[in-house]
């Protein structure tokens, strides 16, 4: 797909780095599966990993979690 962003480059199957913050959580997931686009670097994180990603913020957050690092892992 054509990046949204710059408008010039073509998205790549690749894997990011996310890091969600809420309240005074911070929470870091590595290896991500996203689109990246190869001229201006934007990352688009599919569907699925994102709910994936939110739930894991939510569990995060209700566990009392202040900052932590996390590999990503497809449910």
């Amino acid at each position: 797909m054509i990046c949204v962003i710059c408008k010039h480059g073509e998205t790549q199957p690749g894997r990011v780095t996310v890091t969600l913050e809420r309240g005074g959580m911070t929470l870091v997931i590595k290896n991500v599966p996203a689109r990246v686009c190869d001229n201006c670097g934007e990352e688009y994180v599919e569907e699925e990993a994102a709910a994936a990603l939110f739930r894991a913020a939510d569990e995060a957050a209700g566990a009392g979690v202040q900052v932590e690092v996390r590999q990503y892992v497809a449910a």
